[in-house]
């Protein structure tokens, strides 16, 4: 894809959606380890940025879990010529020292993609889905999937934020 796709979709396509995304952002964050049991809930404030003239979103982020100080990052980007939704995300709770990367449809209406993490002892990956809505410019929901390699689906992490400042791009 050329200059004018990509400017086509920065004015009235899926990189103008993910800049709706930017902003300042507070919410409550909720933790399942096993489905059906909440096992935390707590305050998450992040930040989203556009990155590189709006080819790329960078979410930092904050909160705890377990009693514990926790922070994040992830890089989300459209692929205009691979028509998929890609990520690269890290944080100091859920992943370790690793960065999971995924990817997505990009036809899906939802920002929804799948990445997959070991279980730590040498067996079947694990999946990890995340699916980010934006139901209006105030509101940002984020739920994240833990797939077992059987392939049941259960919600692991809920973050529902509120826009605490003007979007910035």
């Amino acid at each position: 894809m050329g200059r004018k796709e990509f400017e086509a979709s920065l004015a009235n396509g899926v990189h103008a959606q993910l800049a709706r995304m930017a902003g300042q952002w507070e919410g409550r964050f909720r933790l399942w380890f096993e489905p059906g049991t909440l096992a935390e809930e707590s305050v998450q404030r992040g930040s989203i940025r556009v990155l590189l003239g709006g080819r790329v979103l960078l979410h930092e982020y904050t909160g705890s879990c377990a009693g514990e100080p926790m922070e994040g990052v992830a890089l989300i980007a459209h692929h205009l010529d691979e028509r998929r939704y890609e990520s690269a995300w890290a944080e100091s709770f859920g992943t370790g020292t690793s960065i999971m990367f995924s990817t997505g449809d990009g036809g899906d209406p939802r920002l929804s993609m799948l990445g997959s993490y070991g279980d730590g002892q040498g067996g079947s990956r694990w999946g990890w889905r995340t699916v980010i809505e934006q139901p209006d410019d105030d509101t940002l929901d984020l739920r994240m999937y833990n797939i077992t390699p059987a392939g049941d689906e259960a919600l692991a992490v809920e973050v529902n934020y509120r826009r605490v400042l003007p979007r910035t791009t």
